[in-house]
């Protein structure tokens, strides 16, 4: 149990009911408890998508994974992140999100982390990652660390959902124990993540029908969600909400008026698209001010508001995680965990650079 300021408790995933309504806070089934009936969805799924079979992999993962074979790993990452945070405190986030971004797209890989080649369109050029995702030098730094001190051990896969873990710890959220084994992809497919992940002009609705196809729950959606307590979102995310929400030539009704002026100045008509702004009012801290600021009508995103203005059955649990954030610690760990577990049934390796997969090295 990783633990180093011997003060934060790990947060488990809890198998108590909830009292909000029909919706269970706390009540999601044990990883390896999943039935039969999620790798049929999911092969139906990637079937239509043209994607690879996405199953759960729980037997092959564990807790301690590198006890013998590198049994200080997963210090070796909290130190780097702790410094990669250090320099800028954005990467935290932004190392956080690389794992909602590989694991949807055929499961847990590193898929995401690979460099385009001339055979082979890269992730990292999909639509929601192009101009989007960054801080990849940061998983780098944490792999030649590694590479280092137990050469050929430690997955890039497995380094993300580490890194993501202790961004959130590093940032003040809640800590986890992490189930680790996972193997390296040898392809990316830019396909297939342009047809998965949403934009930030997704609603409610369509994130639900994202969500539901990975046997993740509304409750799932609306805690994973909260990863925007930290970080930052570019004002091309939000011009359209701003000055022509769905298509009305008009912003969205469901913005506090002193809050879209404030972003009217961020973000005016024809300026930068790159300039930023924090996805909530306390964006280096992870707590629950995301929520408490999607109830004033605050949030940064349409794909985040819509969570309350959009849709009652996400509207209860974004209500009860404003007023508990032990309720959506919680729930957020169920949560990354079981989105940890999604994995490819292909078989992959144990890439020595995160950016390229071994047989490309070997040519030089």
């Amino acid at each position: 149990m990783l633990n180093p300021r011997g003060t934060r408790p790990v947060v488990h995933p809890t198998k108590t009911s909830s009292s909000l309504s029909h919706l269970q806070l706390h009540a999601l089934p044990t990883i390896t408890a999943m039935p039969r009936l999620f790798t049929l969805l999911l092969f139906s799924l990637s079937s239509f998508l043209g994607a690879d079979v996405v199953t759960l992999a729980a037997t092959n993962l564990s807790v301690g994974y590198y006890s013998k074979t590198c049994p200080d790993a997963e210090l070796v990452v909290r130190g780097a992140i702790q410094a990669a945070m250090a320099r800028e405190p954005r990467s935290g986030a932004s190392v956080m999100r690389l794992q909602f971004h590989d694991c949807f797209v055929n499961g847990c890989d590193a898929s995401v982390l690979l460099d385009a080649t001339p055979n082979m369109p890269g992730e990292k050029q999909a639509l929601s990652n192009i101009n989007s995702l960054r801080s990849f030098e940061v998983i780098d730094e944490v792999k030649a660390a590694l590479e280092r001190k137990c050469p050929g051990v430690v997955s890039c896969a497995d380094i993300i959902v580490m890194a993501a873990r202790d961004a959130v710890v590093l940032s003040g959220g809640p800590e986890w124990d992490v189930r680790l084994g996972r193997e390296d992809s040898l392809t990316a497919s830019q396909e297939d993540s342009n047809d998965i992940m949403p934009s930030p002009r997704a609603n409610a609705t369509s994130l639900l029908n994202l969500f539901s196809q990975f046997n993740l729950t509304p409750v799932d959606l609306v805690a994973l969600s909260g990863s925007h307590s930290i970080g930052r979102g570019r004002c091309f995310s939000i011009v359209f909400r701003l000055y022509n929400q769905s298509g009305t030539g008009r912003p969205d009704p469901n913005m506090d008026p002193e809050y879209r002026e404030k972003l009217d100045e961020l973000c005016p008509i024809g300026g930068d698209g790159n300039v930023t702004g924090g996805l909530d009012a306390t964006p280096t801290v992870f707590d629950n001010q995301y929520f408490k600021d999607l109830v004033q009508l605050r949030g940064f995103l349409n794909s985040d508001q819509t969570l309350y203005s959009g849709c009652e059955r996400t509207k209860q649990v974004v209500e009860k995680f404003s007023k508990d954030q032990g309720a959506f610690f919680r729930a957020f760990v169920d949560g990354m965990i079981r989105m940890g577990e999604l994995q490819s049934e292909r078989r992959g390796e144990i890439r020595r650079n995160c950016r390229v997969v071994n047989a490309a090295l070997s040519e030089f």
